[in-house]
């Protein structure tokens, strides 16, 4: 019969596994105890904070015996900050836990055979430095007990601000920034916007960085259009050499979404130029682009290698976003010196006319945005036209592929379909489907794009069986 445990009871803990979201996970009898900040390979002293009737959560009151693969944080708000997970391991033992995670995934939702995926797993895209690689960040800004004006970032699962203007997986650059910004706030007394009363301004500041180019953007996040003294900002941040766009983005709403509909230019221009896979893009602070541009190119040459273009295919890319992969693909069979093209689906107009405009400044012409639903598009473009596509990239939100979508794919059947994930367990369940659908899986790989947090990317190819 099972023990029966009680809140704030001290139990000791051998530490085995670890979670989606980098908890450890001990077991007494079969009984899982999950412990947030523990390690596999520790042993722990630990208190009971939370029993249910198959699993537990508990605290660290100490720790007996260190894990070989734990590691000290350098980030003073660790722990608090709900960002970084993962700091307390080592980048080794991360890059283990996030292929152990995918695996395992795609074992036991995806169905998969445990030697088959493994005869077909490739070695993982790691990061050369994990830290510093973040090119956008967006700090909530709040007053401290003290009533004074603070940035940083939400507590795990709360909207309480713990403070942190140097964050250790950004650019150096953000710190600066930061401080020119609350020292303006507090010389002229403008005040954060406090989502229970909805007074207030400054919601968020957003700084974006391309990495390839230098150039920083500043966007303010406020809950009106006219801020007072704003010239005095702008004339102190476009101080900074690097800084080529200041905005402000209206979001009147008592939300917890970042931005409102509303951007205005008050220095510069509305977007930075950054490249990648040897084309250049203009980001706005709306635009979809990867957080990590140095492994973006190294996940999206992958994702191209799995496509192994020939020259001469149709690429049809699903949740193209602003082009960036199917620019890459297009450039790619421009390279061949064949007649091969590229299409993009993408269902946010900004975004494809984002698409459009990088498309124009970078000279390609064999490529095609619409901004359509992938589900209704894919079949009507194959009916109307009688065209295949050769090969399908789809690189979705976390939420995965709905299956009207996984329907219209196998319909249109490319011999070749390359999946980029953020999520291994909707991954899992879509590459189910397309198994089920005639497709089987080729060759994966993880890309480290978040190092010291729990996130994974995943690189799938298959092909139609």
């Amino acid at each position: 019969m099972q023990k029966l445990y009680a809140k704030n009871e001290e139990i000791t803990l051998k530490i085995s596994d670890m979670g989606t979201d980098g908890e450890g996970i001990g077991k007494i009898d079969g009984f899982p105890f999950f412990v947030k900040g523990a390690v596999t390979g520790d042993t722990i002293l630990a208190g009971v904070t939370k029993v249910k009737k198959n699993y537990a959560y508990a605290r660290i009151i100490n720790v007996i015996s260190a894990s070989p693969d734990r590691a000290d944080p350098k980030c003073p708000v660790f722990g608090r900050c709900g960002g970084c997970s993962l700091m307390h391991l080592s980048y080794e033992a991360q890059i283990g836990y996030k292929e152990n995670k995918v695996f395992e995934t795609l074992v036991r939702i995806g169905g998969f055979d445990r030697d088959e995926l493994s005869d077909k797993k490739d070695s993982p895209i790691i990061m050369d430095t994990p830290y510093r690689y973040r090119n956008k960040a967006s700090y909530p800004v709040a007053e401290n007990r003290e009533g004074r004006v603070c940035a940083g970032f939400y507590a795990a699962r709360t909207h309480a601000v713990i403070a942190c203007e140097d964050c250790l997986i950004g650019p150096e650059e953000n710190a600066g920034i930061i401080k020119l910004v609350l020292a303006w706030m507090e010389e002229y007394g403008i005040k954060p916007y406090d989502e229970v009363s909805g007074k207030g301004l400054i919601r968020h500041i957003f700084i974006r960085k391309a990495f390839a180019t230098g150039q920083f953007q500043l966007c303010l996040v406020a809950s009106k259009r006219k801020l007072p003294h704003i010239h005095e900002l702008t004339e102190s941040c476009k101080k900074i050499p690097e800084m080529v766009s200041i905005c402000i983005n209206v979001n009147p709403v008592n939300t917890n979404v970042i931005f409102g509909k509303e951007t205005e230019v008050l220095y510069g221009r509305e977007y930075i130029e950054d490249h990648l896979m040897g084309l250049v893009f203009r980001i706005s602070p709306l635009s979809f682009y990867q957080v990590n541009s140095v492994q973006c190119e190294k996940l999206y040459t992958r994702a191209l290698d799995y496509a192994n273009l020939k020259g001469g295919e149709y690429v049809w890319d699903i949740c193209c976003g602003i082009g960036t992969i199917t620019l890459a693909a297009a450039d790619r069979l421009r390279k061949l010196g064949k007649a091969g093209r590229a299409l993009g689906l993408e269902i946010v107009p900004e975004a494809i006319e984002n698409a459009k405009e990088n498309a124009v400044l970078n000279g390609i012409d064999n490529v095609e945005f619409i901004c359509a639903a992938a589900e209704d598009y894919l079949p009507e473009r194959v009916k109307a036209g009688n065209e295949h596509p050769d090969v399908v990239i789809v690189d979705p939100p976390r939420a995965g592929l709905e299956k009207p979508v996984i329907d219209a794919i196998i319909s249109v059947s490319p011999q070749r379909l390359v999946y980029v994930s953020c999520d291994p367990a909707t991954l899992a369940r879509d590459l189910k489907l397309l198994s089920e659908g005639g497709y089987r899986l080729d060759r994966f790989s993880i890309c480290d794009m978040f190092s010291q947090t729990a996130h994974c990317e995943t690189v799938v190819k298959l092909s139609r069986g």
